[in-house]
């Protein structure tokens, strides 16, 4: 599938919208095929800010189960996760910038597909990869609006 971007501004601080991109806050806005329903978190949490750290890793019970990495974390500014499932290596980032009316938000999938039936697959199911992609940060934005 290779790399999807988009760029969206939303009127509500990086704080807030810092909080809504914790693992367990995904099923709220994320839209589309990959479940992030019922997300567990598999490392231990002392804190509020421990969700947010590198090295905390999370699971999403339904199936196929998938599990989640944070590879990457600057509080309000970037946040990186690693999806493991073996057929494929994806990463999933945000990045947080302030700007006159709240935050610009550019939310990126990067996908790597290992097998060449995958490719194929992946190819024929990009266009519907951005259109969730789409729906999932117009309805953060909507969320965070209200």
């Amino acid at each position: 599938m290779g790399r999807i971007e988009k760029s969206i501004e939303i009127k509500a601080h990086p704080e807030k919208v810092w909080e809504m991109l914790a693992l367990d806050r995904f099923d709220e806005w994320q839209v589309g095929h990959m479940p992030t329903k019922n997300i567990k978190f598999k490392s231990e949490m002392h804190t509020p800010e421990d969700k947010y750290r590198v090295g905390a890793t999370a699971y999403s019970s339904d199936q196929p189960e998938i599990e989640f990495e944070i590879t990457e974390s600057q509080e309000n500014e970037k946040i990186t996760y690693r999806v493991k499932e073996s057929n494929m290596k994806m990463d999933i980032s945000a990045v947080l910038e302030t700007v006159d009316e709240g935050t610009k938000m550019t939310y990126i999938i990067d996908t790597e597909l290992k097998s060449f039936l995958m490719r194929v697959v992946g190819k024929l199911f990009a266009g519907m990869g951005k259109s969730e992609m789409d729906k999932s940060i117009e309805k953060l934005k909507s969320i965070l609006e209200k």
